[in-house]
Formats: C-alpha cells, structure tokens, sequence
C-alpha cells in the first residue's frame, strides 16, 4: 500500500515539476521595472501567452497621488492572462512613494480597471458592452485609500471592489 503512495506521489511530481518554471513572470521585478520607466498610461506587456503554455501579464502605471494627509500612492493596472482559455486576473495594485506594494483591489474584467488618474481622482470610463458609456465612476483618493468603493455600469448596478 506505501509503495502505491509513493509511486503515485513520484509520478505526480514528475509531471507538476517541469510546469513550475513556466509560472508567472516574478510579479515584484516586472513592477519595479513599470514603477522605475514612470510611463503615465502606457502599457508594458511581459510574457507571451498561447493556448498551450505561457502567460502573460499587461502592466499600466496611472501615476502618483499626494494625500491631504503627506502620504504618497503610486497606481498600477494588472492583467494576468493565463490558462487553456485565456482568464485573466485583473488588479489595481498600490505601493508607497518607495514603490513598496501595499495591496490591490481585485476586479473582475479588464473593462472595469480604472482608465486614468487626475487630480487625486481614479477615472473609470464605461467600456464593457454590457455598461452604460455615458456613466464614469470617480474615486478620490485625496483623505487616502478607500477600504471599498463602488463602480457603475448601469441603472445604479455595478460591482463593490475591496482593498486586500
């Protein structure tokens, strides 16, 4: 009965191993490298994603906010693309003024990552199919990071994003 386990723990290993070098992208060293070009809007693609390995991920620095309070907030999009059917994680990550990550908020498309950030304010413009284009959600970020906030996109519905 030990020598089935182990054959088939063996086995396992052997398949999942080769795998593991094919994982993301290490997620802190391609930051760092978007945080230090400190390209406003511009979209950095590391990796190459194909239906039968790789993966991707679409990295877009927003810029910087200055708090009421002297605290200072760089903003990023994140899309991973990965997977057999092209999933995607997308996020909103968050590092301090010494490009240390603090967080992110998980959101469920691309089409609702914020597009830009004026003046202290997250910009997020309506491009879902589904959505309403005339409606743009804004989030001020001058007292600090909301623990949540609300996104529309249609009739008073949308989506409640968290701050992890």
């Amino acid at each position: 009965m030990k020598k089935l386990f182990y054959i088939k723990l063996l086995a396992s290993l052997c398949i999942l191993i080769p795998f593991s070098g094919n994982s993301q992208i290490s997620n802190d060293k391609i930051q760092q490298i978007v945080l230090s070009k400190r390209l406003i809007g511009k979209k950095i693609i590391f990796g190459k994603w194909t239906e039968t390995r790789g993966t991707e991920t679409h990295l877009t620095y927003l810029g910087r906010v200055k708090t009421n309070e002297g605290k200072t907030y760089k903003i990023m999009n994140s899309t991973w693309i990965w997977g057999l059917s092209r999933r995607s994680t997308n996020r909103i990550l968050i590092f301090n003024g010494e490009n240390q990550y603090l967080g992110n908020y998980t959101v469920g498309v691309d089409t609702d990552l914020p597009t830009k950030l004026i003046n202290k304010i997250l910009i997020f413009q309506n491009t879902n199919l589904h959505c309403n284009k005339n409606i743009v959600s804004k989030i001020s970020l001058k007292n600090g990071l909301p623990k949540e906030f609300f996104k529309e996109c249609t009739n008073g519905y949308g989506d409640i994003y968290k701050f992890n």
